[in-house]
């Protein structure tokens, strides 16, 4: 069990936390808008030379942007002949830019900027996800590196051909949203050390895919990944949930506990270990966790908005 829990209460995201959590996700949403908002304000200059909705039309540049607006999204285009997406921007002006008179330019900017907005809220919740792994891996990185243990990294355009780098420790943090995999040994002496993680993998027994995966091997019995069919290499496997929304939190254990339960169950005759690791964490799904970890059900687990915890977390995972 992870030494900074003692109690379940230690385990819940306190109000500070999840203030600051929901800020730097206000932040994010804000720097990541800015390409869309530019976009817009491009559009309406553009939009502005045509005198009627219907003008809107004979101007080339906007034509993607017009078809956003409509609703239709970029994968879709592929879909639709050019006579369908003029047809598919017709029905935008007769429903909407029409009825709205000499203000047709702002509708549909304020239509385009909806669109993209939903846009945004998708990239957004797969964003919050992907900023608690990069917390998670570089609190990982930055304990090997205190000591002094030699790193290598995979990132997602290697990992096709298993062509794993090694780099300075300031290097791995900054590409930290592109690494897919970690190997490290923390006795290089002895080969039975050899440790690799990786994250978001489909584990064959298992059959779903799996937030953390921990096994033994070097990089060249990773294979890319394939590293998952030797169920004998298998250490740890755990769940990740980095949504920062309280209301959210219950229905994320159920998932990740679910999940746990489908990993055991499938290893049931392999001495893996499970883990569960949030960013928010209530009262009721917090004792019950600190229950499966006094009962030995979960081998560890951590608040990622506690340092101490997630330190403690990754120091555990890298000894294992």
């Amino acid at each position: 069990m992870n030494k900074h829990i003692k109690t379940a209460a230690d385990l819940v995201t306190s109000h500070e936390q999840t203030r600051a959590g929901f800020i730097e996700a206000a932040l994010a949403k804000n720097y990541k808008a800015q390409p869309y908002i530019e976009q817009a304000k491009t559009l309406k200059s553009l939009a502005s030379q045509a005198a009627y909705p219907l003008e809107l039309l004979n101007i080339a540049e906007i034509r993607n942007s017009l078809l956003t607006a409509s609703g239709l999204s970029d994968k879709s285009f592929k879909y639709f002949t050019e006579e369908d997406k003029t047809e598919a921007i017709k029905n935008l002006i007769s429903e909407f830019l029409d009825p709205a008179g000499e203000n047709f330019v702002n509708e549909l900017v304020y239509r385009f900027l909806l669109i993209k907005g939903d846009s945004l809220g998708g990239s957004m919740r797969n964003y919050v996800g992907s900023v608690a792994q990069m917390k998670f891996v570089r609190k990982i990185l930055s304990i090997l590196s205190m000591q002094r243990i030699t790193v290598q990294i995979l990132f997602k355009e290697d990992k096709k051909f298993n062509k794993w780098q090694t780099l300075a420790y300031e290097d791995d943090f900054k590409r930290v949203d592109d690494i897919v995999a970690i190997y490290w040994n923390i006795n290089s002496q002895n080969k039975s050390y050899d440790r690799v993680l990786f994250f978001n993998a489909t584990i064959p027994l298992v059959k779903n895919n799996i937030d953390i995966s921990l096994y033994k091997g070097d990089t060249v019995m990773f294979k890319g990944g394939k590293i998952v069919n030797d169920n004998d290499l298998a250490i740890m496997f755990g769940e990740l949930k980095g949504g920062i929304d309280p209301a959210g939190a219950d229905e994320h254990w159920k998932t990740g506990n679910s999940a746990l339960e489908r990993i055991r169950d499938a290893f049931r005759a392999y001495p893996i270990k499970t883990s569960f690791i949030a960013a928010a964490i209530e009262k009721k799904m917090a004792t019950e966790i600190y229950n499966q970890l006094s009962e030995g059900i979960l081998s560890n687990a951590a608040n990622i908005t506690v340092d101490r915890q997630l330190t403690s977390y990754c120091d555990w995972l890298i000894k294992l």
